[in-house]
Formats: C-alpha cells, structure tokens, sequence
C-alpha cells in the first residue's frame, strides 16, 4: 500500500483504486491489497476496481485466467457463453477482493480502422452489442461484481486513440440514439451498476466541450434521456484528450458539474490527485460547484456501495490454496478456450 495513498484517504477520503499491472504480483498479494485498499476510509468503503475486460486490456494476468478480446463472443452470438464467461471473471475478480470491473465495452464498432476499441468491441452491430453487453452485465452483477458500461455516449466510430489526442465523433444526433446509445440503453434495462463516459467530442451533442465535461451529454443525455440512475463515471482525465485542453483539477470539477458522480486519475502522481481534491473542495466553498450536484453524487456513491461492497468486507482475504483453487479453474480455462475458437 503506496504511503501516499494512505495519506490521501485519511486527509481527503477517496471514492476507490483502481489496480493497474504496477499493482499485481500474484493473487495473494493482491487480495491483500484489496482488502487494505477497501478500509483505507471507514465509514464508506472504496472500490477496489480494475479494468478486466479480456484481450489486450487485462490488469490480471495468469494464473489468473486470461480471456480472449470481447470479439470473440460477438462472432459467437452466444449468450449463454457470454454469461458463463462473466460468471467466471466475476468469480476470479472477487475472490481477490476486486468489486468493479470497468467491462463491459458497449461501443459498437463501426469503423474498423478505430486504433483504441478495435476487438474490444462486442460487434459492429448495435442491438448485437446491446444483447451481449446486457448478458455480461447480468452475470457479473449476479457474482456481485459491479459492472461498469463503457465509453458513452460511444467511441466506436473513432479514428484516433483518446489517449494520444481527442477523437471527433461528426454523427447526427439521430444517428447516435440510432446506433451508439442502443447498447447503453440495453444497460441500463440489465440495471448496471456504473456507466463510464468516453473523452470525445460531438459538436452535434456539445459544440463546446468534450463528452465527459458536458452537462447535456452526461445529464441531458445519459441520466435524463436514457434514465440511467446509477453512478457516473469520467474516463481516466489525464488521457491527452482532456489534459491536452484541461487541467486535470479543472476537468475534475467540469466533469461533476455535468453530472459525474465520480472522476478517475489513473496515474501515481499523487499530487495531481491530491490538488484535484483540494480544488473539488475549494469549487464548493466558492460556490462554483452546487453543494446539492457533490450530495447527489455521494447518494449516488452510498447506494451502489451497499449492493455491492456489504459481503466483501466482512472477511479477510481468501488462504492461498482457496485462491489456488479459484483463480484459474480447468472449467474457466475450458470457457476461454472455447471463446478462443471464434477468434
């Protein structure tokens, strides 16, 4: 556990971590450090998160089970194999102590040539998507994993990578709610828990600022329009396509003006993390963010944490031949091998 990150938490409080590859050595230690990560504040525990979609975004590596990318599953049409796949990620994921899983993407590709969702994808079609997307959201609840949808209002028809450079989206709004909001409507119907925002620009959306800092995106769009109420969450803000433009204090306090209920710094520089909590805080005493928009967020925060966190605190860390005995199973192999068959 970082010293710094101790700090933090008891100085400011901390929403959750995210684990990254710099984090993970094997099982135990990394159940460990979930264990640790999710009482850094006591009287609301963090998520202890991670981006495990399968593929070429996996934090977890083996003996972990190694998945194939999400395409997989949309060439298989398979829903039931979809489910038995997150049913077993869920499985791994929790009994390291991991309680929100940034999966599963829901941006429909639709360029082929886009250089950061690529396999990521479910499939090039949006019902398919949605179908797919919803049974994988399903399962990990069922699992008690949070799941979190990914990347509204959608980067599938991108030809530049968000973190490099912002990526510009030049579709009609008809055609977004035809296409790039199909899967994310299906989500919010499977009842997922977080939806993530995608750092784009669609002047037709927003002819000034990037999704995740536009109130009409986030609000209008998502919580309003689709009627999603459950938690918001920015993409990583030190991506270039907003510190290319933002402060990543200023972006911080943008993105939960427009309706974030939670912002991510990804990065170990504490200190950008740290002058991103003082400026959220000075926002409020100033007035320039609305005490009632931080209430709302917290709500937002409480409740998805009492459905999700209440069992993963009340026991230590699984012993090492229970993780053994977990992570890595024959059967979740046998799944992966059989999601491999359509790669």
């Amino acid at each position: 556990m970082p010293v710094e990150l101790t700090s933090l938490s008891r100085e400011f409080g901390l929403g959750g971590v995210i684990l990254f590859a710099r984090n993970v050595a094997e099982p135990e230690q990394v159940a460990e450090l979930s264990f640790e990560s999710a009482r850094l504040v006591p009287d609301l525990p963090l998520w202890v998160s991670v981006d495990q979609e399968g593929g070429r975004v996996a934090r977890l590596r083996a003996p972990f089970t190694e998945w194939p990318p999400m395409a997989t599953l949309g060439r298989s049409g398979d829903v039931q194999l979809a489910e038995r796949f997150a049913r077993a990620l869920a499985i791994e994921l929790k009994a390291a102590g991991i309680t929100l899983d940034y999966a599963p993407v829901l941006d429909v590709l639709t360029n082929a040539r886009n250089p950061v969702i690529g396999d990521r994808a479910l499939a090039d079609k949006a019902e398919e998507v949605g179908r797919l997307g919803a049974a994988i959201i399903r399962a990990l609840q069922g699992e008690g994993v949070a799941a979190c949808g990914k990347h509204f209002p959608g980067h599938g028809d991108t030809s530049v990578d968000s973190h490099v450079e912002l990526p510009l989206v030049e579709h009609p709004p008809d055609r977004l709610r035809a296409v790039e909001f199909v899967p994310f409507r299906a989500a919010v119907e499977a009842d997922v828990a977080t939806i993530m925002t995608a750092h784009l620009f669609a002047p037709s959306l927003d002819e000034q600022r990037p999704a995740t800092l536009s109130r009409h995106v986030v609000t209008d769009l998502l919580r309003i329009e689709l009627g999603f109420d459950g938690v918001i969450l920015s993409d990583d803000l030190e991506m270039k396509a907003i510190a290319k433009n933002y402060a990543v204090p200023d972006a911080a306090i943008l993105a939960i003006e427009a309706g974030c209920d939670g912002v991510l710094i990804c990065s170990a520089d504490y200190d950008t993390q740290a002058r991103t909590l003082e400026a959220l805080i000075r926002a409020v005493e100033t007035g320039r963010l609305a005490y009632a928009r931080v209430e709302d967020a917290l709500k937002r925060q409480q409740r998805a944490k009492e459905r999700f966190l209440g069992a993963a605190l009340t026991s230590r860390p699984s012993r090492a031949k229970t993780l053994r005995e977990t992570i890595g199973r024959d059967e979740h192999r046998a799944i992966a091998d059989e999601m491999a068959r359509f790669l």
